[in-house]
């Protein structure tokens, strides 16, 4: 059995990790600037795609089957971001004969329609934000929305995702500037310049629910998210459990969450999203239908491989667990590492890694798409690796997170490491007080600035080198670099591989 992974980067390197320990063979597929990637030189086969730009290669549904049918794979898995959630691509993998890791399209198109899903949400019963179940028709309907419903309002992108084409409008002479930018950003991102309006719950929770369903009727969900700490709608930092969702709000979600996957006939694994507002009543989003960045803190607490599982499922296999048996074990938190530099208004920072010292110990998972020597190019979205802690509990987890901050080093490029060990001195972080409007406040107020100028640079800087003296000396190798012979040679050196290279064990 082979699988063609769709994708670059860290979610490339996971699911092919996922795939050795199942026995999978795989086909990876890279870009010209993508030649020298972990995710090429880690997989049985790899084929190139196409020039940097993304709809020139990630996003060529021809290329990338092209690929697959070249390396002979009987499944194809999409990660997320690209082509994930993109039905075309899935009905086209299963009429090329292959098999189509990630729910049937059919689900796919319904959920991708915010308006479509919201329609689902009250058929079902699921509560739901103000708002309108079909697309703005001009400004018009929107101004009459807002005389019925007030400000503010949140615009969304029918057909948006991961923070792009939506608009907060607080005062009503903004309206006709964020409905055209909304508009503009869902065509430009999506293809899709029709918008939608709802009522902007304010200081909420943004708390996220993980599912599972197979083709023989069962279900379950296992737990819940919080992904509150966004940037622009952009989520950053990401725990499991909430700490705000005691048993019985994580029962009622859940059993909300079901009703979705029910109803849309899903079956894989998925995320339905939700808002909690501060008197503790919640919301439906929007679904996810694919895995998520943040699943590493479901896997860490509740101790299941969603990669694997999703692989089984897509074969037809029954799932794995029962739903009492999915209960949570200690807590969990993840940062997601960007090419940006927060001190310069999150400018992307591309370029060569020359130091990489990833952190280590009990409970420290780092899923990285990068290694010492890498080039990260401006073409693609600028995360580069998760970092991920797991702990007894969320004190212990905090704990743990701050340490590893301080272990992790990279030069070369600038990264938002800078940002979490600002974040992780913050009373609003430690003591879990925050909602989805918090960072976004605290970067206004330049707060993060000021603790993270309370560091010592140069304290910083010869702890680095001094990490870096110590590593190479024991490791005898290149310091972060995996792939390393141990002698300080690189076996890829010689040259990138041939297309049916494989990797040396």
């Amino acid at each position: 059995m082979k699988l063609l992974v769709a994708n670059r980067g860290e979610i490339a390197v996971r699911i092919i990790r996922g795939c050795r320990e199942m026995g999978i063979e795989t086909v990876a597929v890279y870009s010209e600037v993508d030649r020298q990637s972990p995710h090429v030189l880690m997989a049985d086969q790899a084929f190139p795609i196409g020039p940097a730009a993304a709809s020139a290669s990630y996003l060529n549904i021809d290329r990338l089957l092209a690929a697959a049918a070249a390396g002979g794979a009987d499944l194809v898995h999409p990660g997320y971001g690209f082509l994930a959630e993109n039905a075309e691509f899935a009905e086209r993998v299963e009429a090329a004969g292959m098999t189509w890791v990630g729910p049937p399209p059919a689900a796919i198109r319904l959920m991708g329609s915010k308006t479509e899903s919201r329609k689902l949400a009250i058929n079902t019963g699921v509560p739901l934000v103000p708002g309108m179940v079909e697309p703005l028709a001009d400004l018009a309907q929107l101004e009459a929305f807002v005389d019925q419903h007030g400000l503010p309002v949140l615009l969304k992108a029918v057909a948006g995702g991961g923070g792009k084409g939506m608009r907060e409008v607080h005062d009503r002479s903004e309206l006709a500037a964020a409905f055209e930018r909304a508009r503009s950003e869902g065509g430009a991102y999506f293809g899709d310049d029709r918008v939608y309006v709802e009522r902007l719950v304010v200081r909420a929770r943004h708390i996220e629910v993980q599912v599972a369903a197979d083709r023989h009727g069962n279900a379950v969900y296992l737990g819940e998210r919080e992904c509150s700490i966004q940037r622009r709608h952009q989520k950053v930092v990401e725990e499991c459990p909430s700490p705000v969702v005691d048993a019985d709000l994580r029962q009622r979600l859940g059993e909300a969450a079901l009703a979705i996957v029910r109803g849309s006939g899903y079956q894989s694994v998925g995320t339905v999203e939700f808002l909690v507002d501060r008197s503790g009543e919640f919301y439906f989003l929007e679904m996810n239908t694919r895995l998520q960045v943040e699943h590493p803190v479901t896997e860490e607490v509740y101790g299941v491989d969603l990669v694997r599982e999703m692989i089984n499922l897509s074969l037809g296999r029954e799932l794995s667990w029962r739903q009492e048996d999915l209960l949570p074990r200690g807590h969990a938190i993840e940062c997601r590492i960007y090419a940006e530099d927060p001190l310069r208004n999150f400018a992307p920072s591309p370029g060569l890694i020359a130091l990489l010292v990833r952190p280590g110990g009990p409970g420290v998972r780092v899923d990285s798409g990068v290694f010492q020597g890498s080039v990260v190019p401006l073409d693609y979205d600028p995360m580069v690796a998760k970092l991920v802690v797991h702990a007894s509990d969320r004190p212990a987890a905090v704990a743990r997170l701050r340490r590893a901050l301080q272990e992790y080093q990279v030069r070369g490029i600038a990264t938002t490491l800078t940002l979490f060990r600002a974040l992780v001195e913050m009373d609003e972080f430690v003591e879990a007080d925050f909602h989805t409007g918090f960072l976004d406040e605290l970067l206004a107020s330049e707060r993060l600035a000021e603790v993270h100028g309370r560091q010592d640079p140069e304290a910083e800087e010869a702890a680095v080198v001094a990490a870096v003296c110590l590593a190479t000396l024991q490791a005898g190798t290149v310091v972060g670099d995996p792939f390393g012979d141990g002698d300080g040679s690189h076996w890829w050196q010689e040259g990138v591989r041939t297309q049916h290279g494989r990797y040396p064990r």
